[in-house]
C-alpha cells in the first residue's frame, strides 16, 4: 500500500464495489452525483470512467459495505523519489531481474505519462469532432 494523496491527481477510472441491501437507482445516482460535484477530479477523455457493482449478501457482522478502487495519476508522486532511492527493487532483482529492465521500464512510463499529457485537456467530444473532420465514422459499443 502507498498513501498518496488523490487530491495532487486525477482520476482515470473509478470502481466502486458495495455490499448489503440497498437500491441499484440510489447506489447509480450517488456516483453521478459525485462525479459531477467532483468532475475537476476525473478526467474527461474517458466516457464512462466509473463502474459499479452491488452484491446483496452483506459481509458477516455488518449491514452493508463498500470498497472504492481508483486508479489516480497522484501515484507518481511516491513512484519517482522510491524509483530514484531504488526502493524495493532488491526483491525483484533477488529474484533474477536485472536493473536495466526497470530503466526501460522506467523510459517507457515517462514516453506513456508524456502521450496522456496531450490528451489531458481533451475531451470525448474534442475526438468526435476531430472524426467528423476527418470524415472518419465512428461506431461505439459500450458493455455495461
Amino acid at each position: 500500500m502507498a498513501a498518496c494523496d488523490p487530491r495532487h491527481g486525477r482520476y482515470l477510472t473509478v470502481a466502486a464495489i458495495f455490499r448489503g441491501h440497498m437500491s441499484m437507482k440510489e447506489v447509480d445516482e450517488q456516483m453521478m452525483n459525485i462525479q459531477k460535484t467532483n468532475s475537476s477530479n476525473f478526467i474527461e477523455w474517458i466516457p464512462n470512467n466509473i463502474k459499479t457493482a452491488v452484491c446483496d449478501i452483506p459481509p458477516r457482522g455488518m449491514k452493508m459495505a463498500a470498497t472504492f478502487l481508483g486508479n489516480s495519476t497522484a501515484i507518481q508522486e511516491l513512484f519517482r523519489p522510491m524509483f530514484r532511492r531504488r526502493a524495493f527493487l532488491h526483491w525483484y532483482t533477488g529474484e533474477g531481474m536485472d536493473m536495466i529492465q526497470f530503466d526501460e521500464a522506467n523510459l517507457n512510463l515517462n514516453d506513456l505519462i508524456n502521450e496522456y499529457q496531450q490528451y489531458q485537456e481533451s475531451t470525448a467530444k474534442d475526438d468526435y469532432e476531430e472524426d467528423e473532420e476527418n470524415n472518419v465514422n465512428v461506431i461505439e459499443t459500450v458493455y455495461d
